[in-house]
């Protein structure tokens, strides 16, 4: 682990996938909202998206459904796209603060996908972290399935 690793362990949640796909087709399903509506959320959640603007400062704003009814507002913040290898974005609310950062690497003629969200402080991940790394999990098992079915 480096310096800088270290630095930030305890605020940050890293997921790393190798998608069977190219990473075109990956990055485009982290950021066509067509596509990324049908699978972004934990399993059994669905969203509905009001505003999507994929530019620097463009806002990302949408309703995540949990399977019981609950409604959860989002208002992300785009920071840096560089496709097809990069995407970063600020999450502003409603109830986690983050920065998310996703590289795209090609392996061999799949992705590899390191997403990382990065908290201000380790005392608002602590409680939280099992459920995002499960819920992180869920996601990318939801966007196999979604590239499967394009």
């Amino acid at each position: 682990m480096s310096e800088s690793d270290a630095q930030f362990s305890d605020r940050e949640v890293r997921t790393t996938r190798i998608i069977a796909a190219p990473r075109e087709r990956v990055f485009a399903a982290w950021t066509d909202p067509e596509i990324l509506v049908r699978w972004y959320g934990p399993n059994g959640f669905t969203n509905t998206f009001h505003r999507f603007e994929l530019k620097p400062e463009g806002l990302w704003e949408f309703t995540m459904h949990d399977p019981s009814g609950m409604d959860f507002n989002n208002t992300c913040v785009f920071k840096r796209i560089d496709a097809p290898g990069f995407l970063e974005f600020d999450h502003l609310k409603e109830m986690h603060f983050y920065k998310a950062i996703v590289t795209f690497v090609e392996v061999d003629g799949r992705t590899r996908i390191d997403w990382t969200m990065r908290f201000d402080r380790a005392e608002e991940l602590a409680p939280i972290r099992g459920f995002i790394e499960r819920a992180n999990e869920e996601n990318l098992d939801r966007l196999e399935q979604q590239l499967k079915g394009c």
